[in-house]
């Protein structure tokens, strides 16, 4: 009886030894696969916040830039056109401070069959490095544009909407925008000069002065005077009245067709700040400004003062 006893405590042990073994041998082979994979993991997570740091760390470095201030001790005493224009806009003291604007904003593109196409857009503006930024969700996808200094970037995305007419480039687009919205801080442009006709011109039933602007010559290597065109040709309007500048005629096109851009419906970003346009049209038309067919509109919604 006893021996029957130790014999069938030998096999309980016998079959817990088994099943040990049984045990290890799935263990550990799952051990071995969940070691590698989550050290792997544990890299592709350091380096999805290494990567992730460091774009936000470029963005940041990028957004110093483009929201800088203008240098105060080079700025020289403006003619009284000019002063005039920047008072009726907000006046300097307010613009000098002004380093960056977010303007959200619904923009309607009229195309040729009589049709139009509605989107919605961002526009953040930086004033004093001449920069902006245009962003939207299309059904493309999302894209990013800047144009900063004359120079048009694609950020993300596709470089041209197909909704924009045919007539207006993405720079163009981007380049008119961000003159009417930032005309103060044009004028003290280094890179360009003015010249004021003393002649008024009406238009619609509104008189306006006409303001050129022209890129300045630079010394070439050759200490040869060579064009320098990091803006493009363009007259500027000023209402006679108001002295606001609200309307540039820009010579993007051939023979006698222009595209201008009006600013309309003037508001200050802030209490005592900056007044910008809260409602802008893009048209084509002819030398003088006097025939106008309507190709954008752009409608503010939401503007305020980022930095």
């Amino acid at each position: 009886m006893r021996t029957q006893k130790s014999e069938v405590r030998s096999q309980k042990s016998e079959i817990k030894n088994q099943k040990s073994e049984v045990r290890s041998q799935i263990i550990y082979p799952l051990s071995s696969v969940f070691c590698p994979l989550s050290s792997v993991l544990m890299l592709v997570l350091v380096a999805a916040f290494f990567f992730f740091g460091c774009q936000r760390k470029y963005k940041e470095d990028v957004v110093e830039v483009l929201a800088s201030g203008p240098d105060l001790e080079t700025i020289s005493v403006p003619p009284d056109y000019v002063v005039q224009a920047i008072e009726a806009a907000g006046g300097l003291n307010t613009w000098t401070g002004m380093k960056e604007l977010q303007l959200d904003c619904v923009v309607t593109f009229y195309q040729p069959d009589g049709s139009f196409y509605l989107t919605e857009q961002r526009h953040v503006v930086y004033p004093w490095s001449n920069s902006i930024q245009i962003s939207a969700r299309e059904p493309k996808g999302r894209f990013i544009w800047q144009l900063s200094k004359g120079k048009f970037d694609v950020l993300q995305g596709d470089g041209q909407s197909d909704a924009l007419p045919v007539v207006i480039g993405s720079s163009h687009f981007a380049e008119m925008i961000l003159s009417v919205i930032t005309i103060p801080a044009r004028f003290f442009d280094k890179s360009v000069e003015f010249s004021k006709e003393t002649t008024g011109l009406k238009i619609q039933g509104q008189w306006y002065y006409l303001i050129e602007r022209r890129s300045k010559p630079v010394l070439g290597a050759g200490l040869e005077p060579e064009p320098a065109r990091p803006l493009s040709k363009a007259v500027f309007y000023q209402d006679r009245d108001s002295f606001l500048v609200d309307m540039i005629l820009f010579d993007y096109m051939s023979g006698d067709n222009f595209l201008a851009v009006r600013g309309y419906d003037y508001t200050e970003v802030e209490k005592g700040g900056v007044r910008v346009p809260a409602k802008i049209e893009i048209f084509r038309t002819d030398t003088q400004g006097g025939s106008q067919k309507r190709l954008v509109t752009i409608d503010y919604h939401t503007l305020k003062r980022s930095k």
